[in-house]
């Protein structure tokens, strides 16, 4: 009989005092959160090249700023699902506990989590091209927001493609993989970079890997379970064994 990877995932979680999470964008296309590289996803539709580099925003800023005040939008409809809120009961259950994900609609951190490592920025989040101004929310900025305090243009506060990661964002992340006991990958094609270093890392430290995913992956064959289902129900599922795990051992384990 094969063995059951929800189980093998519970198992691995009762015996871990460090974890770390790594989401991707299946886990917010579960609460209607769009995806990019899905046939439906937004580059299917849309070109990245003149809506998500630094240079269609300095060729065309309003036309940028509609597109992602289309997105800032519809993000403020969507709310985490069951699976963003059991992650965040999991924190609490953990010594070491770290979500790192390559989403940017702050979803985590809704559902309650607290130590989140945001690896390409947030959507609700807009700063200066030129100062240090940042703000976070989700209001109505105008088609051609400017800066209060220097007058610049403000911009999205997410990673466009050809630029840098937030100051310290996959440091801290990679500083969590090489000391976690269990890295659970959740929801990710695993093929962009350099979140999808994760996984190796991870193994190479001696971590334990899981993988939540409908789909093969790259990161399947570093896996030691791996769910084949929705990221929500998997991880529902999973929280349900190791809650009857703890039972049975007289409480949670980790640490």
């Amino acid at each position: 009989m094969e063995p059951d990877p929800i189980r093998q995932a519970a198992e691995l979680l009762a015996g871990a005092s460090s974890i770390v999470i790594s989401s991707g964008a299946g886990m917010s296309a579960e609460s209607g959160v769009p995806t990019f590289r899905d046939e439906n996803g937004y580059w299917s539709r849309f070109n990245p090249a003149e809506l998500a580099t630094v240079a269609a925003f300095r060729k065309a800023p309003a036309r940028v700023w509609e597109w992602y005040r289309l997105r800032r939008q519809a993000l403020a409809k969507v709310e985490p699902h069951a699976g963003h809120r059991k992650l965040a009961e999991w924190e609490s259950r953990v010594p070491g506990f770290t979500v790192v994900t390559q989403n940017v609609d702050g979803l985590h951190h809704r559902a309650g989590s607290r130590n989140v490592v945001e690896l390409h920025g947030r959507l609700d989040e807009v700063r200066c091209v030129h100062c240090a101004f940042v703000r976070r929310d989700l209001e109505d900025l105008g088609a051609e927001p400017h800066c209060p305090t220097c007058g610049d243009w403000l911009r999205p506060g997410v990673v466009w493609f050809g630029e840098m990661l937030p100051t310290g964002a996959f440091e801290q992340a990679t500083a969590a993989v090489e000391r976690c006991d269990v890295l659970i990958v959740i929801g990710t094609s695993g093929v962009v970079q350099p979140a999808a270093s994760l996984a190796e890392l991870a193994a190479s430290h001696g971590a334990k890997v899981v993988e939540i995913n409908p789909a093969e992956t790259p990161i399947s064959s570093l896996a030691h379970a791996c769910v084949r289902s929705g990221c929500r129900d998997a991880i529902v599922e999973i929280d349900a064994a190791w809650c009857g795990i703890s039972r049975t051992l007289g409480g949670f384990q980790g640490g």
